[in-house]
């Protein structure tokens, strides 16, 4: 099948309130917010975006609400120049919402969403040809009965699949064996294998499922993943951070990139950092998505933040 597209993406998008506070308040507490901004947001669209701006044919399948949220989303999916034709409108539906308080002296965020049942996907509303005219196929976990039919059907055709998990879903056991690339949060491979040395834990998961890599981005600090029986480490940059929201998503999208163009593991953790560091440098999601120049920017001078407990057990990138 002609290969229109080099990634799809199937997953939650959001609309997000920022709020802006001088310093985050101690709870029960009263503090004043600086400023309020709407803006687009969500794991997958928000890796869209961010394939979009590295020259990638993208396409996003997700739903959609009716309400002004819905409209703020599906605006910003045509500007990008995203492939909209199968996301599926919900009539008198609310968009998935996220209020994201955000601390101006360390741009670090607290979210409070809000995803109501009415949005949600099933297997039945994602036919074969949506996903075979990619080269790549990247997907969350919150519906899981869809993204596992989704990851089926590229998995059986030889697409490879990358995956964005920050939290354990009800059977999403059913989804990992038609993943090739798993990036995951901090937390979820010592949640989801109950050992708490997260390089154990993605040992565990790597060879229980057989993908090619199993990952972990590690925030202020960068990534690390597992490949052919060695770990490699990848330091976070440093940059002027204004807000975290979305950092995270567009690693994400980097990594589908590098995928896409045949990167080695090394040069896509690094990246991968770059694009996410550069998003923290503005507000929002997507605020601060840059292109491929910008990337190799930083990457040629960019200042380095490590975790000497990473590095001392993995290969540095």
């Amino acid at each position: 099948m002609d290969k229109t597209f080099d990634v799809v993406g199937v997953g939650l998008n959001a609309t997000d309130t920022l709020l802006l506070v001088p310093q985050f308040p101690a709870y029960g507490g009263k503090a004043p917010f600086v400023r309020e901004i709407l803006s687009p947001g969500g794991q997958v669209a928000s890796a869209m975006v961010a394939c979009v701006r590295l020259g990638l044919r993208t396409k996003y399948i997700g739903s959609v609400g009716d309400d002004k949220g819905g409209r703020i989303l599906m605006r910003s999916l045509e500007k990008s120049g995203i492939d909209i034709a199968h996301v599926q409108l919900r009539r008198d539906c609310p968009n998935q919402s996220a209020y994201i308080v955000i601390d101006q002296t360390t741009g670090e965020r607290t979210i409070l969403w809000q995803r109501p049942d009415c949005l949600r996907i099933v297997p039945e509303q994602i036919a074969p040809e949506q996903i075979l005219c990619s080269k790549l196929l990247h997907i969350d976990g919150h519906d899981t009965a869809a993204v596992e039919h989704a990851a089926r059907i590229a998995h059986g055709h030889g697409i490879p699949v990358t995956v964005d998990v920050d939290t354990i879903y009800h059977g999403f056991d059913k989804v990992l064996p038609y993943v090739d690339y798993l990036i995951a949060s901090t937390n979820f491979p010592v949640e989801w294998t109950s050992q708490r040395d997260p390089f154990f834990a993605l040992e565990l998961i790597q060879k229980e499922y057989s993908m090619k890599v199993a990952a972990m981005t590690l925030g202020p600090y960068g990534a690390m993943a597992l490949v052919d029986g060695q770990y490699h480490y990848s330091p976070a940059f440093v940059v002027n951070c204004q807000d975290t929201t979305g950092a995270g998503d567009v690693f994400h999208g980097a990594f589908c990139f590098a995928v896409v163009k045949g990167y080695s593991i090394e040069d896509a953790l690094e990246l991968s950092n770059a694009m996410a560091a550069l998003n923290c440098k503005a507000l929002g999601a997507q605020g601060g998505i840059r292109g491929l120049g910008a990337a190799r920017r930083l990457i040629a001078s960019g200042e380095r933040r490590s975790n000497p407990d990473f590095a001392s057990r993995t290969v540095v990138s």
